[in-house]
This record gives structure tokens, C-alpha cells and sequence, in this order.
């Protein structure tokens, strides 16, 4: 067995959620500490002279002033946008139309699938990403090239073929059979393989026609541990459209509801202008949200109401949303939280930023006692982060009066440059 390793630094350490306790409580920052990793999990942590103590065959890696944290969790992208991110000029369903679906289209060659999920996984990678929640295409191909390429790299990864048999074009379209066979056989052969997990992935209500999101919930049913993941209330026009297509729902929420696509277990994605039904019904299932803050301001859907869904009891998560989000980022996607919450009048502390990014997109994933933290026997997924890693960043930190308004600093100006290192399953991503 590989001889068992040490990181030392500053090392964030998660007590609990900077929602419910004040954020410096919630989170703290230890200078002089250290994280035991062994067998890819999180051996031991603390004062990084006990743990040299207590571990006296190991080999150290000292990374100084560095700040190691979890690794971020992107609770909700489309891997298959990598190619396309960063387009000009669309609102939501023009953009499926003029970008989206055309390269979407594409990922009926495997070669051409298993191209695009390297390249995204090399670039998460790069931007301390260790876990990622992920919309496919609607070609089985597109699941099997991301489950392999992370089962490769020994990554965890949740994931689904997306499913869609109206308002897209013929060659995205399955049928509401075709699209239960298919995710059943994905979900048999990838669910709870080494570190993948599948979920159950109807676009949005606009692409299923009520047969496929039957046929989706009756699949939830029959395996409930999996996730659902779907779109919720991202545009006022997308809206208006989803009561056109469900005349007798109640709201957006009831066309998941009524078909079984409703419970803890579903994520759903922006989630922007909810009614207050939906937001009920959203806490009483302990459903998670995905806040998307790129995407919402990239192609100008809302502004997330962080503070009052936190504070109603609601898990939230944060995601870069590729591509409609414009950034692989998480730091960045962490800014975007925050310059949104400035303008809805509840700015988010630092401890609050970096929790959403680890902790509360893993606690929205169902997976808070394996990710998002670093806490003894957590799997060990990890990002250590420079935080003068740019002149501007630098200068900056030297004014900082504590550590937390050094991460603020990088959390607003960093970028990959900012990513020391990412840890995946115990291994260093070269």
C-alpha cells in the first residue's frame, strides 16, 4: 500500500453551515494544520505537529501560506456545452436553438463524446473542480464517455443521458419508451460503480411531452436512490411557455410533481421565480436547488433569492452551469453569487461563498458525508489554493486584516492561476 501523505498549510475546516451558525463559527481557517490522506480517503486531521507525531512514516507535502480546502462541487453543467461556452447574445430558448442543440447533435459519435469529456474534465481539474453533476445528450454515448473518462481519473461524478421527445430537433428527440430503456440500461451499468453515480435526467418540462415524464418518474420510483435532475423557473417567458404545454398545473413545479419527478432526491436548477407553493412544496420534500449565477446573468434570467430560500430551510447548492454559465470556474461562479446577492441587498460572507461551492452543493447532491468536507474518513478530493497567486490578488492580501479577507480576495479575483493543486481520490492531478 502507497505510503500515506501529508499536506500541510492553512486548512479550511467545515463545523457546519455558515446559513444557520455565524460564518466564522461555521467555518474555520487553522494556520500550522495538516490533512492525513491514505487509501483516497482522509486519513486524520489537525495541528500539523500531532499528525507528524502520530503518522511518523509519511511523506509531506508542505504547501506554506496555501489555503487547502475540499475540492469544489459543480452541482449542475452540461459538459456537453464545453465547446460552446461563452456565445454571444441569447436568452434561453434561443439559445438552446442557435447553440445548444446544434452541438448537441454532435454526440452521437462516441469519438467526438469521449473528445469533449477529457477536455472538460481537464479543465475542472485545473480549476480545482473534483466533483461535477451532469446533464449528457440524449445518445447513451455521451453518458458512457463521461463515466469512463471519471472512472479513469477515479473521480466522482454524478450523471445522466438527457431525455427529450418534443420541442427539439428530430435528431435529439427519443420517445418516452426509448428514453426509460435507455436510462434504465445506463443506470444499471454505471449507478454505484467505483465513485459514479447516474441520475435521472429530464431536460425540463418544455422537451418531455407528459409520457416521458411519467415514464421518468415511474423509473425514479423503481430506484430511488438515484437523483433526478431537471430545469425549474429559470425565465419568465420559459414560464409562460411550460403553462401553455401543462394548461392545468398549478404552477411549473406541479408538471414534475404530478408526474413522480418530485422528492428529496431532485435537484433543480435555477429555480429563480418560484411561487410560493413551489417554494413550500420545495422544503416539505427536502428537495435541493442549484443556484447558477453566470448563467442567470449571462443569458439574463434573475436573481437567485439565496437569503430567503436558505433561510426557509431550503438545501442549495452553486454551479457553474457550463455552458450557459461562462466560466468552468468555481471561484468565479462564487463571485457571481456574491455580486447577485449585492443587488438582491443580502451579501454573502466569504465562509458563505466557499460552503456553497463544497459542502452545500455536496449536501444538495446527497453526499455530505463522502464530499465537501474535510473531516476523517470524507473521500479525499481536495483543492489547495494560493492566495496571492496575481500581482492584483497579492497586493491586495497584504492589506488583509485575517485570513478570510485574504479568500475574499481570491475568491473575486481568482482564477485558475489561484489553483495550487487538485487532489482527486488521494492522487495530485498532474
Amino acid at each position: 500500500m502507497p505510503q500515506p501523505t501529508l499536506l500541510t498549510g492553512r486548512v479550511l475546516r467545515t463545523l457546519g453551515s455558515p446559513f444557520d451558525l455565524p460564518p466564522e463559527e461555521a467555518l474555520r481557517i487553522e494556520d500550522g494544520w495538516g490533512v492525513m490522506l491514505e487509501g483516497g480517503r482522509i486519513a486524520d486531521i489537525g495541528p500539523a505537529e500531532v499528525l507528524r507525531q502520530n503518522w511518523p512514516q509519511v511523506t509531506e507535502i508542505a504547501y506554506g501560506k496555501d489555503l487547502i480546502c475540499p475540492g469544489f462541487v459543480d452541482a449542475h453543467v452540461h459538459y456537453p456545452q464545453t465547446a460552446i461556452i461563452a456565445s454571444w447574445g441569447k436568452r434561453l430558448i434561443d439559445w438552446l436553438n442557435t447553440y445548444t442543440f446544434p452541438e448537441e447533435m454532435r454526440f452521437a459519435d462516441p469519438g467526438y463524446a469521449a473528445k469533449i469529456a477529457a477536455r472538460y474534465l481537464d479543465l475542472t481539474a485545473a480549476h480545482g473542480t473534483t466533483t461535477v453533476c451532469s446533464f449528457c445528450t440524449i445518445h447513451p454515448a455521451s453518458v458512457d464517455a463521461l463515466m469512463a473518462e471519471a472512472q479513469a481519473r477515479g473521480q466522482r461524478i454524478v450523471a445522466g443521458k438527457t431525455c427529450m421527445d418534443r420541442n427539439a430537433p428530430e435528431g435529439l428527440q427519443d420517445t418516452a419508451q426509448s428514453a426509460y430503456d435507455d436510462s434504465k440500461a445506463l443506470l444499471e451499468k454505471w449507478h454505484g460503480v467505483d465513485r459514479l453515480s447516474y441520475a435521472i435526467t429530464p431536460r425540463f418540462s418544455p422537451t418531455s411531452t407528459p409520457d416521458q415524464m411519467a415514464a421518468m418518474g415511474a423509473l425514479w420510483a423503481e430506484h430511488p436512490d438515484c437523483l433526478m435532475q431537471t430545469h425549474l423557473s429559470e425565465q419568465t417567458d420559459e414560464i409562460e411557455w411550460v403553462k401553455s404545454l401543462y394548461p392545468t398545473a398549478r404552477d411549473y413545479l406541479d408538471t414534475y410533481e404530478a408526474h413522480g419527478l418530485l422528492g428529496a432526491n431532485g435537484l433543480y436548477g435555477h429555480a429563480i421565480h418560484l411561487e410560493d407553493r413551489e417554494r413550500d412544496r420545495l422544503r416539505e420534500v427536502g428537495a435541493g436547488l442549484v443556484h447558477c449565477p453566470t448563467s442567470n446573468t449571462f443569458i439574463g434570467s434573475g436573481l437567485f433569492d439565496m437569503a430567503g430560500l436558505t433561510g426557509a430551510g431550503v438545501r442549495v447548492g452553486l454551479a457553474t452551469d457550463t455552458g450557459g454559465g461562462s466560466s468552468f470556474s468555481m471561484l468565479r461562479t462564487m463571485a457571481s453569487a456574491y455580486e447577485i446577492g449585492q443587488l438582491r441587498g443580502t451579501p454573502l460572507h466569504a465562509a458563505q461563498l466557499i460552503w456553497l461551492a463544497t459542502a452545500g452543493s455536496a449536501h444538495a447532491l446527497g453526499m455530505g458525508d463522502r464530499i465537501g468536507a474535510l473531516t476523517k474518513g470524507a473521500e479525499a478530493d481536495l483543492a489547495v489554493l494560493n492566495l496571492s497567486s496575481t500581482p492584483a490578488i497579492a497586493q491586495r492580501a497584504e492589506r488583509a486584516e485575517d485570513s478570510w479577507e485574504e479568500l475574499f480576495a481570491t475568491i473575486m479575483m481568482g482564477d485558475d492561476r489561484a489553483v495550487r493543486a487538485t487532489w482527486i481520490s488521494g492522487k495530485v492531478n498532474a
